[in-house]
């Protein structure tokens, strides 16, 4: 061998420069990755490495270079997160009504300093190792074997053309197709769900009812503040363990409310007309209930209102709304007033009418995660969701005293629409819900019977079966059309919720879905993407 190779051969391996600090880069990515809270895209990552390793001779280029990389990789870590497409969130009317305040509040909600802290510890243990360690030959061999991983993850159908989500390397992925096979015989089976309504009988008598439509309120958030055990939910007649609410926004869970005498169409078919047998207050109408509707907000954000009664068939609000003083600024800036007096206001006003069956729908947006509190002085503050919930949840206790003193028939139906992800998890910062995961779904539903006799039960019977918005509107048919039992009674429960239709689990929002597939819940971000196992905070 010539003397001088050894020095050609040092001068080629100082050509390359190795990734230098970009090293903590990956390394930081890489951990995110194993603990779920990272979706790496193998391919961007790979030639973002490749770009940073070109060989430059002159330093003018390596100047750019490194004004060119950071964007990139700021862009880079985002598209690698779970966090939707910014231009989806452009492109979302309701992030366009959001007030400042309420922005502030979601990107405070993205800080997570127990995060933060092991991300500093990592950094320290870096900077001690990486003199004595080649951390260039780590970042690349991390890359590799996530490369090896993702290939091998990927079914044949599929080739190379999936490239955005990495598979967790920790999980056995099934077949995207085989999923994708499952959802569509999923909605396929639900076209063909109705919900046959029948006249009421001669013997029957007539009451009203009344859908009380909460936004952000799940079995999850309860559990998180304690409120799980609240007097409301303990004086329900019937309360619904697993029930899907389907969606993680306010609009579509409400218009699969309001189409509750069919399946669950997918999230697309919500925004065209449905048939009329679909459409609950049409139905309702044919049995001789007169619709109303009543909200505790304007009904202006996200368009909420004009859909609801476009798309759902809802009549226009009748109450006056100019004596009520606001008790919260909503998301948008507009008024929302205290559950307490709309409600009451509205019953003193039924009770003068006429019509033996009223069918009310009431949305209350009291929990909704961008209000706030505006004081005298004009100073705008965060309003806290758990006192919230206990104002809401013990104006409707007391709401439902009020309509038992009445002496009148009522059927209480309670539905909320979503969670309002208190908690989050890995996957999901607190207060975002773009991926419709079962604690955000998963909603607790009750009903209670008013002037029907009385309850021989301390607490409420639970329906532990996943259900869906196919079992409350089969309820309805069949307290409407039961014969009143013996006075002091109410009816028998047993019949009523015998074989009430199932749901399995299956959620949307603007761009993911969430379903259960072989009792393990999965994700796809996009319709690109493979699917993933949905991992929550407790794994």
């Amino acid at each position: 061998m010539s003397k001088f190779e050894p020095v050609i051969a040092a001068s080629t391996a100082r050509v390359w420069p190795g990734l230098g600090h970009w090293n903590l880069y990956f390394i930081v990515k890489f951990a995110l990755q194993w603990g779920g809270y990272l979706n790496i895209q193998v391919l961007p990552n790979l030639l973002f490495a490749a770009f940073l390793l070109i060989p430059l001779r002159k330093h003018s280029t390596v100047v750019v270079r490194r004004l060119l990389a950071v964007p990139v990789a700021m862009a880079l870590f985002y598209r690698d997160t779970w966090l939707p497409p910014l231009d989806e969130w452009v492109e979302l009317p309701s992030v366009m009504d959001l007030s400042s305040g309420h922005l502030l509040t979601l990107v405070g909600n993205l800080i997570d300093w127990s995060f933060c802290g092991w991300l500093l510890v990592l950094v320290m243990a870096y900077l001690f190792v990486q003199p004595w360690l080649r951390m260039t030959t780590l970042s690349l061999a991390g890359l590799a074997w996530l490369s090896v991983t993702y290939l091998a993850a990927l079914p044949p159908t599929h080739g190379a053309s999936s490239t955005r989500v990495m598979p967790s390397v920790d999980k056995v992925t099934p077949s995207s197709v085989a999923v994708d096979v499952y959802l569509k015989q999923f909605y396929d089976s639900e076209a063909d769900r109705r919900v046959s309504f029948q006249p009421p009988t001669a013997a029957a008598q007539p009451f009203d009812l009344l859908l009380i439509n909460i936004d952000s309120m799940s079995w999850d958030d309860l559990d998180a503040l304690g409120l799980r055990d609240h007097p409301l939910l303990r004086q329900m007649d019937v309360l619904f363990d697993r029930f899907n609410s389907a969606a993680s926004d306010q609009v579509p869970a409400a218009l699969r409310l309001l189409r509750a005498g069919c399946g669950q169409p997918p999230r697309r078919d919500l925004f065209v007309p449905a048939p009329e047998s679909c459409l609950l207050f049409d139905e309702l109408g044919k049995q001789g209930f007169v619709g109303q509707t009543l909200l505790n907000h304007t009904g202006r954000f996200a368009g909420f209102l004009n859909a609801v009664q476009t798309l759902g068939s809802l009549p226009e609000p009748e109450m006056n709304t100019g004596h009520w003083q606001p008790m919260l600024s909503g998301p948008d800036g507009l008024p929302v007033w205290r559950d307490r007096e709309v409600l009451g206001d509205w019953w003193k006003h039924r009770q003068a009418q006429p019509q033996a069956r009223v069918a009310l729908f009431y949305n209350t947006l009291t929990l909704h995660e961008g209000n706030q509190i505006v004081a005298a002085d004009g100073n705008v503050r965060r309003a806290d969701y758990k006192a919230r919930a206990q104002v809401l949840l013990d104006d409707l206790s007391g709401f439902i005293e009020q309509l038992e003193l009445s002496g009148r028939r009522v059927v209480v139906v309670m539905v909320p629409n979503h969670g309002a992800a208190l908690r989050g998890d890995r996957m999901q910062f607190p207060g975002m819900h773009e991926i419709p995961s079962p604690s955000i779904t998963q909603v607790p539903v009750g009903i209670k019977l008013i002037g029907m006799g009385r309850n021989p039960r301390s607490m409420p019977l639970h329906v532990s079966e996943p259900s869906s918005y196919l079992a409350v509107a089969q309820l309805i048919d069949r307290l409407y059309g039961t014969p009143s039992p013996a006075a002091g009674e109410q009816p028998d429960w047993q019949p009523l919720l015998a074989g009430l239709a199932q749901a399995p689990l299956v959620s949307e929002s603007e761009g993911s879905i969430v379903l259960d597939y072989a009792a393990t819940p999965y994700v796809r971000i996009t319709e690109k993407d493979p699917w993933l196992p949905y991992r929550p905070v407790s794994q």
